[in-house]
């Protein structure tokens, strides 16, 4: 990509022309002169997206003016009203704007007209059925709260006449009803120890797993880190979490040394603020994703089934039970709005249950 980026750029200054004029004709027109130049190997028109995308992106090269059609305009109002009255984050309008399109297009649009006011409580229980077969049950109930938002939405706009949001009907499933998956401590440190310390990439993973073992991070939360959210002489570290929340945590001694060690080798990324970058240009922070692959290369390389980093953040949890701490203070490190989440973790202290549980009707107590 960055090859091709250098071709256009020098075939732009040949014509006197700048990023702000490329568009798709032109890059057209670019594919079309080096075949006329006998070039053999040509990047076709998808190969071309992503450096359009990021060009229009960074806001080098307009994006063209298209007139949104009549869901598009609704889908537009739906996520100001999340934004602005909900105060909703980024991804979490993301979903419900999906879910919305979805379930508009093909609820609402007899003909392709947008016709919401036809819509019925049948129609919602037909979509629910549809998605809840193909989901699981967390996800299933997402789809519930997604699709009363919209009905919210709708009523409040004056484009239904009835509030079908009560319509809605609700999902099975008990919260807190299973049992969290842990692991050892022993484990948790051997993906640590066979974490190679040298290398670019391996030392900006150690101290990814180093942040996600030792405070229990969350993968976005992880993503989300920037220099200036780490006080060095405090010692202290800003978590950006849920619903646009902020936490300072204190800052272990052994992971305030794991960032150092990436920090001291890996800062050539310059133009970024983001504590984790992109390893190949265009630099950028890195997704949430990432953090899950980092993991399991990790216990690839430690011999361990693979697991996604909440692993760790519930083994950090059971961890902390074990050595005596409470579940207040549990709650304080995780950064639970409600503490009934963190008594979820009460159910794996089998030491402290066993002393209390009654034996089987017909045996002796252990």
């Amino acid at each position: 990509m960055l090859k091709d980026f250098g071709q256009v750029g020098v075939w732009l200054a040949g014509l006197g022309l700048s990023a702000a004029d490329v568009s798709e004709d032109l890059l057209d027109r670019f594919t079309s002169d080096l075949q006329a130049a006998g070039r053999r190997r040509l990047p076709g028109p998808r190969g071309m997206r992503p450096m359009l995308a990021y060009l229009r992106g960074a806001s080098l090269t307009p994006t063209p003016e298209e007139e949104p059609s009549e869901l598009d305009a609704l889908i537009r109002q739906y996520d100001v009203w999340m934004e602005r009255e909900r105060g909703l984050a980024a991804a979490t309008r993301l979903r419900c704007r999906n879910t919305a399109r979805r379930f508009l297009a093909e609820r609402a649009m007899p003909g392709g007209v947008l016709t919401p006011g036809a819509l019925t409580g049948q129609d919602l229980n037909a979509f629910l059925l549809r998605e809840c077969a193909r989901v699981s049950a967390g996800s299933a109930k997402q789809r519930v709260a997604e699709l009363r938002s919209l009905m919210r939405f709708l009523h409040l706009r004056g484009a239904i006449p009835l509030r079908l949001d009560a319509a809605v009907p609700p999902v099975g499933g008990w919260r807190l009803a299973g049992i969290p998956p842990l692991m050892s401590a022993a484990d948790v440190q051997r993906i640590l120890d066979h974490c190679p310390r040298e290398g670019g990439v391996f030392v900006r993973d150690f101290a990814i797993l180093m942040l996600l073992a030792r405070l229990g991070l969350r993968s976005i939360e992880v993503s989300r880190l920037r220099l200036d959210d780490i006080d060095w002489r405090s010692g202290e570290i800003t978590i950006r979490g849920k619903g646009r929340r902020e936490d300072r945590l204190p800052l272990p001694v052994d992971v305030g040394e794991a960032l150092v060690a990436y920090l001291s080798e890996a800062r050539h990324q310059a133009g970024t603020r983001c504590l984790f970058a992109t390893g190949r240009a265009p630099r950028g922070p890195i997704r949430a994703d990432l953090v899950g692959d980092v993991v399991e290369r990790a216990c690839l390389r430690a011999g361990l089934p693979k697991v996604g980093p909440h692993r760790l953040r519930h083994a950090l949890a059971g961890e902390m039970l074990r050595q005596g701490s409470g579940l207040m203070a549990i709650g304080q490190v995780l950064r639970h709005q409600d503490l009934a989440t963190t008594a979820l973790y009460a159910k794996v202290d089998f030491t402290a249950l066993r002393a209390v549980a009654r034996p089987w009707p017909g045996t002796e107590a252990a």
